[in-house]
């Protein structure tokens, strides 16, 4: 696990929580990687049409989604976001798509590729 010492986490008006950039991040940059825990889909109640815990999983694979450790379930979603994540193993790595400034809210796409416009379950702010 890396430790989080580029990011911190703050209360956002209207989201609840989001991750911040401690100082300025270059693009490419690795701004966190964290273990994930896995969780069978058919232990979740209403699988994956759960819509509360949707907004915190990953989909890992058609057997299994993720909830990530670390600050992973705290970034928030946005169509033109900052950052992506990537699957290992059994860790997630988020990484700078571009260069972010200090302050800045991190924002990655949870349809996984950054250019993915599928709508989400939720309402996107």
């Amino acid at each position: 696990m890396t430790p989080p010492e580029l990011i911190y986490v703050k209360r956002v008006k209207g989201k609840g929580r989001g991750v911040f950039a401690r100082c300025d991040i270059k693009k490419g940059a690795t701004i966190e990687q964290a273990p994930v825990l896995l969780v069978p889909v058919k232990d979740l109640v209403d699988g994956m049409k759960n819509r509360t815990l949707n907004r915190f999983f990953y989909h890992w694979s058609s057997r299994h989604v993720a909830v990530s450790l670390g600050y992973g379930s705290l970034y928030n979603h946005s169509y033109e976001p900052n950052a992506r994540y990537f699957h290992g193993a059994a860790h997630i790595t988020y990484r700078a798509l571009r260069d972010i400034r200090k302050g800045e809210e991190i924002l990655i796409n949870y349809n996984y590729s950054p250019k993915n416009r599928a709508p989400m379950l939720f309402t996107v702010r």
